[in-house]
């Protein structure tokens, strides 16, 4: 079980930021892997980023050098920085118990970015 809520998604320009944010309850959120995926128009969903319980982090190809994900285990948050933001990181993104695309995730938050 546990409950996800995202926030912090928006409109922004292309070469802006954003910071994506994950609430995380009904859990141990120390003891688990989390990731965030994201799913754009007409696509699959796509896993992004993860961090490792012990704060290991992991990323898309895609994502790296733009991206950073971290997390706040006394605030049970975890967070996504976007940075470089272009027309294809338009999408839903999704927090994600777990270390892929395909666990429990939240109601997602809209990253519309345009150019």
């Amino acid at each position: 079980q546990g409950q996800l809520v995202e926030s912090g998604g928006g409109l922004v320009q292309a070469g802006g930021s954003l910071r994506l944010s994950c609430a995380a309850s009904g859990f141990t959120f120390s003891n688990s892997a989390m990731s965030w995926a994201r799913q754009a128009p007409g696509k699959k969903l796509e896993w992004v980023s993860g961090i490792a319980s012990d704060g290991t982090t992991y990323y898309a190809d895609s994502m790296k050098g733009r991206f950073t994900i971290s997390r706040d285990n006394a605030a049970n948050t975890v967070y996504l920085q976007m940075n470089s933001l272009n027309s294809e990181d338009t999408a839903v993104y999704y927090c994600v118990l777990g270390a892929t695309a395909w666990g429990r995730r939240g109601q997602g938050t809209q990253v519309t970015v345009s150019s």
